[in-house]
């Protein structure tokens, strides 16, 4: 079978995915979506720096709309979405697109929509139900490393007291300012950082939050609440980056912590280091992935450079998840509701 495939999105991930897309026999793309006038009407081999492929690139959402395919691959850009005025938009563009009958796989976020409170969960069953469509979320972290990590390793534990697990990651080569200085607040200073942050706060609190809300539902744990904890480092000297500078006395490093608790402890807990650079907040170095269970037995994974292109790896998270999402029955899938999904081999 051939699936017909829609790329909403041409940032870093989402040129990633259309490249795969592209070198897959089992998939046919025959849409683009794009944000930028500049791309509308381009060809997208042309986007990719590659000849024409017979794809022009829109930035006209109901275009999308009423094109025949299977499935849309949803990777708007981070920044784009905490910018946003309208909290709601993705909300708005995914039911519409699971409407007119297309599966959705997205990258940013609805790893377990119910954490979204019922109103949304029930506007996205809704929309599956209309068009007889699956939503499915996913991703590297959140969409891999907090969720299915520890909900697979759990299957080796006779108990579990306690969940960790963390990812510290540096920016340094990461060229986007618009995530690094725009979204992240990365550059601030202290105060300004406050300000600045406030979407990026309740956006990311809101993704790491679903995860933490999916492990326990995968776990049979009901948890009292998710308690969320933000410290940022600056810098003591100015910092040259891929996205950019970072001038002597702002914000250069955060750490965040999302606790599931439960009669006072917490269960499971997502810790998230981010540095511009990996020197600033010696204080928090830790291993690039942190996996540990507390039980017995009690399991520890930690690797550091364990993944050397965590753009690549989240696209192709969700390229190898089409089949799986295309197959399913209609409806809101997690991970608690789909087979594993596993990646194409392919031999040179």
């Amino acid at each position: 079978m051939t699936y017909r495939v829609v790329q909403w999105g041409t940032g870093n991930v989402g040129r990633m995915a259309l490249d795969a897309v592209l070198a897959r026999p089992d998939m046919e793309l025959v849409g683009c979506y794009v944000t930028s006038p500049a791309k509308h009407g381009v060809d997208v081999g042309e986007l990719l720096g590659r000849s024409p492929i017979g794809v022009r690139a829109t930035n006209d959402a109901s275009a999308i709309e009423v094109i025949d395919a299977d499935c849309v691959l949803h990777m708007p850009l981070p920044s784009a979405q905490v910018n946003d005025d309208d909290p709601g938009h993705d909300t708005d563009v995914i039911c519409g697109l699971l409407a007119s009958g297309k599966n959705v796989i997205t990258t940013v976020g609805y790893v377990h929509p119910k954490s979204y409170g019922e109103a949304v969960h029930s506007r996205l069953r809704a929309a599956c139900a209309s068009g007889h469509s699956s939503l499915h979320g996913t991703g590297l972290n959140p969409g891999f490393q907090a969720e299915l990590v520890p909900l697979v390793l759990s299957g080796l534990c006779q108990r579990i007291d306690r969940i960790l697990v963390r990812e510290s990651s540096e920016f340094s080569r990461y060229p986007s300012p618009q995530v690094i200085m725009g979204m992240m607040g990365m550059g601030t200073s202290p105060a300004e950082y406050v300000t600045h942050s406030a979407r990026y706060r309740t956006w990311l609190s809101g993704l790491f939050t679903e995860s933490v809300m999916l492990v326990a539902d995968g776990l049979g744990i009901e948890l009292d609440e998710v308690a969320v904890e933000e410290e940022t480092a600056v810098t003591d000297e100015p910092l040259t980056i891929a996205a950019g500078t970072i001038a002597a006395g702002t914000v250069a490093a955060q750490r965040w912590t999302w606790a599931g608790m439960r009669n006072g402890h917490d269960i499971i807990r997502l810790e998230a280091i981010y540095k511009a650079a990996p020197q600033v907040a010696p204080e928090w170095t830790s291993p690039a992935w942190v996996t540990r269970i507390e039980g017995s037995p009690r399991i520890v994974l930690e690797a550091d450079r364990w993944l050397n292109n965590g753009l690549l790896a989240t696209a192709m998270h969700a390229v190898h998840a089409v089949p799986v999402v295309c197959d399913a029955t209609p409806g809101v899938k997690t991970f608690l509701d789909l087979p594993l999904i596993i990646g194409r081999h392919t031999v040179a």
